[in-house]
């Protein structure tokens, strides 16, 4: 199962934009997140193929993952 994962604001800090991750059996957000090192807390936007999701759906072979941090500025 191949995932594409989009990474957003700091969250791209010593890694790329796009990361392409495979997997042997099914996967959750909440997994690819402690791949990557990323706390789940973190995380303030996800979507899955564009649409909004949660940490623990299933995804499927080909799903783009997307990842915002919370938006902060002046």
């Amino acid at each position: 199962m191949k995932i594409e994962v989009r990474l957003f604001a700091y969250f791209r800090k010593d890694r790329d934009k796009k990361l392409f991750l495979e997997f042997d059996e099914p996967v959750t957000p909440a997994d690819i997140f402690k791949k990557i090192n990323i706390k789940e807390e973190e995380v303030a936007i996800l979507l899955i193929n564009g649409r909004d999701g949660k940490a623990n759906t299933e995804l499927n072979d080909n799903d783009v993952l997307s990842l915002f941090p919370p938006v902060g500025g002046g």
